[in-house]
């Protein structure tokens, strides 16, 4: 296969995914709208977890929401936090607890009732993703899980699914990514003030 068919490939396979997610993912994505801004407004705070690619999501998505996705917004800043950041933390939780530890003990630390979880993990079986789900479970938080096709253990855990319609790992990060771009979006909107 040439670089053109290759690129042409895989282009046209993520385009595939993403018109998929019209029908797949619309419902999921606008209830988590609707949980999102509704904690927010209420001076909840939204966490963020997921291991590899998936970790660099959540401190994408967490980005957008504390500073803007949209240029054109003149919203406030929300309350949004990415649990896959603070290397002191996972390290010493890693060290001292076991991996599979390294986000239910953040949410057990800073989780409250009202505040919601993002669990992304590809597989559905991240373990301490699966872990940190339990945890917010535990304290009244909801948990929307981005996942690819099957819901595996962390969607037994979740309030939430939201399965982007495919089994490439690439397509399904690459769903979770846009998917988290829309959310903001409807969580801005939402939220905006009548001037804006």
């Amino acid at each position: 296969m040439s670089d053109d068919e290759r690129i042409r490939t895989a282009l046209e396979s993520s385009a595939r995914t993403k018109t998929a997610m019209i029908s797949a993912c619309s419902t999921a994505l606008k209830t988590a709208a609707d949980w999102i801004a509704q904690a927010m407004s209420r001076e909840r705070t939204l966490l963020l977890c997921g291991n590899g690619g998936s970790a660099a999501d959540c401190q994408h998505l967490a980005t957008e929401f504390v500073v803007r996705l949209s240029a054109d917004s003149r919203r406030g800043a929300l309350p949004a936090l990415a649990l896959t950041t603070d290397t002191s933390t996972l390290t010493a939780a890693a060290n001292d607890f076991g991996f599979e530890h390294i986000f239910s003990r953040q949410v057990e630390a800073l989780g409250r009732p009202g505040d919601v979880l993002i669990a992304i993990s590809t597989s559905g079986r991240s373990s301490n993703v699966v872990a940190a789900a339990r945890a917010a479970r535990d304290r009244g938080m909801k948990v929307i899980a981005f996942l690819g096709e099957e819901k595996r253990e962390l969607g037994d855990m979740a309030d939430l699914c939201l399965c982007i319609p495919a089994s490439d790992s690439q397509r399904v990060q690459e769903g979770h990514i846009t998917a988290g771009h829309i959310l903001v979006g409807l969580v801005e909107s939402r939220l905006a003030s009548p001037r804006e």
